[in-house]
């Protein structure tokens, strides 16, 4: 009998073992959520309780930056390990189509070494809000999931009280579909929406597959537009106190006009209101998704699986509210490149990391911490060291790059270089980030700071040297 107890406590010990060498992940990503618009970081005026709960008890990173600010490159980027630069993948693709059915993707490394994985709604790029209204797989990669679960959702036609403030100088129109501003202060609960959908499928599939390694991917589309959520999340912004960001005369007259986004600023006909209005709603997009997170981390701990999962939030790129009177996303400045990011590990510390990092280092960090091996040429960094030395620093700059792969940014700690063009014909920029952090005042074209520029476009011209390095088996 003695005997016997002894091989049943090693056999329980070797079981227990076994899950704390295979952890569960939990992605959790947003859709177009700034950093400007978590109160974990420096806004105040928009309010993410979960977030910055998770914040609390993880590392939070202040400089981390997409690869790419529109949805689909950066997706194929971070989940694929390559810069898009590497792939030439600028589109609304998965990226499959570019690194071969030989390469693995983040979340096929880890079903190709037994864990359960699952995607609930958009991880690789869907079109909101025309596949949630149909509830498509839009441009997901197959191959990368045990299982696949869209949520589909009502998205501008959801009923409720209905508002377009882009292109609708006159408010005649109430409400339109695709890729603009229209607002819903939708009747209904949260499992009206796909957000809601996710929710509850991810704590659903938490509690079915709590037995076996995971690799959980949630995706939620909000604060994407529209801006749709039930009413009671817009209550506590009223558009008539929303703070509009500072804008300074003639403040394009030095930015390239490669750097405007005409589409979503001059073109949008947005009157001061309206602007509020945007605002308020992006805000109340939040608090809606912020809410969905909780619920989902609940679940982790109503389950028992904290002490044993690694949870990653992120977003896949920022968002402009106004800044320089720019809209959304696509610019290479600071509120549209620059994301949240928080990773929380089971048994290190909450810290806060100032280093630079990139969305493209999540792939290699988060296999190597499930004790996976990655194939040798990713492009991104292991960031392990950062959980436990949080002033460990990973790079000396970020980079991102825009419009087709052709406009690109180098971020160090002092300053933000643009280019157009490799051969800058196009137009540049460059902001001393400590003296000017809004971006106010281009210093490219003075010339006592042609040295400055100068080290910049070799740095760049040497990273793209170094990322299409044909190790991929692409020609260029």
């Amino acid at each position: 009998m003695k005997y016997f107890l002894i091989n049943v406590i090693l056999l329980s010990t070797t079981i227990v073992f076994s899950q704390k060498k295979k952890p569960n992940i939990l992605f959790i990503i947003a859709d177009d959520l700034t950093a400007t618009a978590v109160s974990a970081y420096e806004n105040k005026a928009s309010n993410t309780p979960n977030i910055d709960k998770l914040a609390n008890e993880g590392v939070r990173y202040t400089k981390a930056y997409t690869q790419y600010p529109v949805c689909g490159p950066s997706r194929a980027s971070f989940m694929s390990g390559y810069y898009p630069n590497a792939t030439t993948t600028f589109g609304y693709v998965s990226g499959r189509e570019n690194i071969g059915s030989n390469r693995k993707t983040w979340s096929q490394l880890f079903k190709d070494n037994g864990y359960y994985t699952a995607r609930v709604s958009k991880i690789f790029h869907m079109g909101v809000p025309i596949d949630i209204e149909t509830g498509s797989n839009g441009a997901d990669d197959e191959a990368s999931w045990t299982e696949r679960y869209n949520s589909q959702g009502p998205e501008w036609q959801a009923i409720g009280e209905a508002e377009l403030v882009q292109g609708n100088p006159q408010g005649t129109i109430k409400r339109k579909g695709g890729n603009v501003m229209t607002i819903v202060k939708a009747e209904g609960d949260d499992l009206v929406h796909s957000d809601g959908k996710t929710a509850q499928k991810a704590i659903e599939l938490i509690k079915k597959h709590k037995n076996e390694p995971f690799f959980l991917a949630v995706g939620f589309v909000r604060p994407h537009v529209p801006f749709v959520a039930p009413k009671k999340y817009f209550e506590p912004y009223p558009f008539n106190k929303v703070m509009m960001p500072e804008i300074i005369e003639n403040d394009w007259n030095d930015i390239p006009k490669r750097g405007i986004n005409y589409v979503t600023s001059i073109n949008a006909q947005m009157s001061l209101e309206q602007e509020k209005k945007a605002i308020a709603a992006y805000y109340a997009s939040v608090a809606y998704m912020d809410k969905q997170v909780g619920k989902v981390l609940n679940s982790l701990k109503q389950e028992g699986l904290e002490d044993n999962t690694i949870v990653i939030f992120t977003s896949d790129h920022g968002f402009h509210l106004g800044e320089h009177s720019f809209w959304m996303k696509v610019s290479l400045h600071e509120e549209s490149v620059r994301v949240p990011l928080i990773i929380k590990v089971p048994g290190k510390k909450p810290a806060v990391c100032n280093s630079f990092v990139e969305l493209l280092d999540l792939y290699p960090t988060i296999s190597a911490l499930a004790g996976l091996k990655t194939s040798g040429d990713l492009q991104g960094e292991n960031i392990n060291k950062t959980l436990d030395d949080p002033n460990h620093k990973v790079r000396e700059m970020a980079f991102s790059v825009s419009q087709g792969g052709k406009s690109f940014l180098l971020r160090s700690d002092r300053w933000a270089f643009i280019q157009y063009d490799e051969d800058a014909q196009s137009g540049m920029e460059l902001y001393d980030m400590q003296k000017d952090p809004k971006q106010f005042h281009n210093l490219a074209h003075k010339l006592e700071y042609a040295s400055v520029v100068s080290m910049f476009q070799e740095k760049l011209k040497n990273k793209l040297l170094e990322i299409r390095k044909n190790d991929l088996g692409i020609s260029y």
